[in-house]
């Protein structure tokens, strides 16, 4: 690509560790995305785009030292994005592929998938390593267009200055550069600039995985135990935190008690005692506590004798205000995971962020099942509903849920989403001594 009219320097990929060198594309939203690397791949990254002629008069911006300025972030937003993108693309798909083909070794195939939630969109990454180094790689699929729903059928054509037409060039040559097949699937999504953060975030996130030898479809793994499993640095340094929430309340509708300790369930099933007068609502706090393996104590005296409304909501409210409680600051936690639950029929699937944006967004086959049932065992169906929006309104987290199958009744479909939603917040919730404290954001912060 020597031909073209941009000179890239300082193009790096390391891993677990910080470049010392900036994101400079000249293009300041494509730098955001870029980052997303850095936060959620745990990649130190770095490229600097420079005109092969020199820079023009928007270069003065870095003598005068203000290279925070929009005019310099965005120098190159009126050249031709999709050489920029493509040429970004292919530096890092270069650096990454040593990263994955470490001392130039071969080794099996593999494949990590992840999918990023935010709170109005969801993206699917799937990665595919080759056993050669010889392979070159493509984008397999690239459903994110249109970006967003305004105008309608169209979508963005820019986000910032970035024009999205080139987002799938990046990745095109990123692919082929780096060895890896990609496959970028937008799942729902109604706003343009989150859609392109999911599926970075998806990417960086599948990509982490991919290195580590892990994946969200596989808990058995050698590598996961190494990483994640009941004798690792994480496990322990979670242990070690101590977390617990507690919540004791009475109002003229219901006197509850609700405690989770992350405690791994060091005590055995015995560790999970939940009695709310309502046995839907039971076996759903005690599956999602063990999918955890978190110990739950959850009590509930309430007004069954008016109806189910006030007693499952409000269990669903302290729950979900216990387990935010535990999670503190979430400054060192994995945030992310994605998991499967299957329960009878019925095959849910889980994308959890522990974002502090709290939003939930689901598919289940509630209002439309084909029994036209009003309960779901013995909570009424609009309250399942409502016990989910409460349980992550509450815990304040980003929740996707998507029904891969639905259940022969509600109550499978209900229990198979507990499973996934338990086994994901596990995983949402392991430290990853890596992270060192720190926070899985580009902000370095969720609290705000």
């Amino acid at each position: 690509m020597a031909d073209h009219q941009f000179i890239l320097s300082n193009v790096a990929c390391i891993d677990t560790a910080k470049s010392p060198h900036p994101i400079s594309t000249g293009i300041g939203f494509f730098d955001h995305m870029i980052d997303q690397l850095n936060s959620h791949a745990q990649i130190g990254v770095a490229v600097t785009v420079t005109k092969s002629s020199g820079e023009t008069s928007s270069s003065s911006a870095t003598s005068n030292g203000d290279k925070h300025s929009f005019e310099f972030v965005n120098r190159y937003a009126d050249e031709d994005q999709g050489v920029i993108m493509g040429q970004v693309g292919a530096a890092l798909g270069s650096q990454l592929k040593e990263l994955l083909y470490k001392d130039g070794e071969e080794s099996n195939s593999r494949t990590s998938r992840f999918c990023c939630p935010l709170d109005e969109a969801l993206v699917e990454c799937v990665l595919t390593k080759s056993c050669s180094t010889n392979t070159e790689g493509k984008l397999t699929k690239f459903t994110l267009p249109p970006y967003g729903k305004y105008p309608a059928n169209k979508g963005r054509s820019k986000i910032g200055t970035m024009k999205t037409q080139f987002v799938e060039s990046f990745f095109t040559n990123l692919a082929q550069s780096s060895g890896m097949d990609v496959s970028l699937v937008k799942v729902r999504g109604d706003n343009g600039h989150h859609v392109v953060e999911s599926a970075f975030k998806a990417f960086s996130r599948a990509l982490r995985n991919l290195i580590d030898g892990t994946d969200t479809n596989n808990y058995t793994s050698k590598e996961f135990e190494q990483i994640w499993g009941e004798k690792s640095v994480s496990y322990t340094a979670g242990l070690e935190l101590c977390r617990e929430g507690k919540l004791e309340r009475s109002t003229k509708e219901t006197s509850i008690l609700v405690h989770v300790l992350m405690n791994g369930l060091l005590k055995g099933g015995d560790s999970i005692q939940v009695d709310t007068g309502i046995k839907t609502m039971d076996d759903f706090v005690a599956i999602l506590a063990k999918e955890a393996k978190m110990s739950v104590e959850a009590k509930c005296n309430g007004d069954l004798y008016v109806d189910d409304h006030h007693t499952s909501e409000d269990v669903s409210i302290a729950l979900g205000q216990v387990l935010n409680t535990a999670f503190g600051t979430k400054a060192g936690l994995n945030r992310m995971w994605c998991a499967t639950g299957t329960y009878g029929d019925a095959e849910v699937e889980v994308t959890m962020d522990l974002s502090n944006r709290p939003c939930i967004t689901h598919n289940l086959s509630l209002s439309s099942n084909p029994n036209d049932e009003e309960y779901a065992g013995d909570l009424s169906i609009e309250m399942l509903d409502h016990v989910l929006e409460s349980l992550v309104m509450n815990s304040k987290s980003t929740v996707h849920i998507v029904e891969n199958k639905a259940g022969k009744t509600v109550l499978e479909t209900a229990m198979a989403t507990a499973m996934a939603y338990g086994a994901a917040l596990r995983m949402c919730a392991a430290v990853d001594p890596r992270r060192a404290g720190k926070t899985a954001s580009s902000k370095g912060t969720l609290s705000v």
